[in-house]
């Protein structure tokens, strides 16, 4: 079931984005991940935040500010399951477009995007990491409201 992020999800939605950073992101040290989760944390109580609960544990999360996804994360014991398509359908609900980022690096999540029908639009490095990171954009079919 997905529904909105309430607060006594907080904890288990942090566990599910700092393992999941280090998971994917191998690339980047797992320190910087931690540095920042205290700024994640505060930033995802004011974002609009999505859960995907099953049997009364959240399994993933997706957090947006306005039109920017900031991330799609789902637990590793829960991954392929439909549950990131959940999410992302639950966003599309409400957003005509959606633009986000995503490490070049990170191949699972591009593939997965652009399955989605995001393209890239744009390709930059990011100053925290060093790292390169695409720009996509999801824009809803006028013609088809899909």
């Amino acid at each position: 079931m997905v529904r909105n992020m309430e607060a006594r999800d907080l904890k288990r939605v942090m566990e599910i984005w700092l393992a999941g950073n280090r998971e994917a992101h191998s690339f980047v040290p797992a320190t910087y991940w931690e540095a920042n989760a205290p700024m994640v944390e505060e930033q995802l109580q004011q974002a609009e935040v999505f859960v995907c609960e099953r049997d009364g544990v959240v399994q993933g999360f997706a957090g947006l500010q306005g039109d920017y996804l900031a991330g799609i994360f789902v637990a590793k014991c829960a991954r392929s399951q439909g549950i990131g398509k959940q999410l992302l359908g639950r966003i599309r609900q409400g957003h005509p477009s959606i633009t986000l980022h995503v490490y070049r690096k990170n191949r699972g999540a591009v593939a997965f995007y652009q399955r989605e029908g995001f393209t890239v639009t744009a390709e930059a490095v990011e100053e925290g990491t060093g790292e390169t990171e695409y720009t996509m954009v999801w824009q809803r079919d006028v013609f088809c409201n899909a």
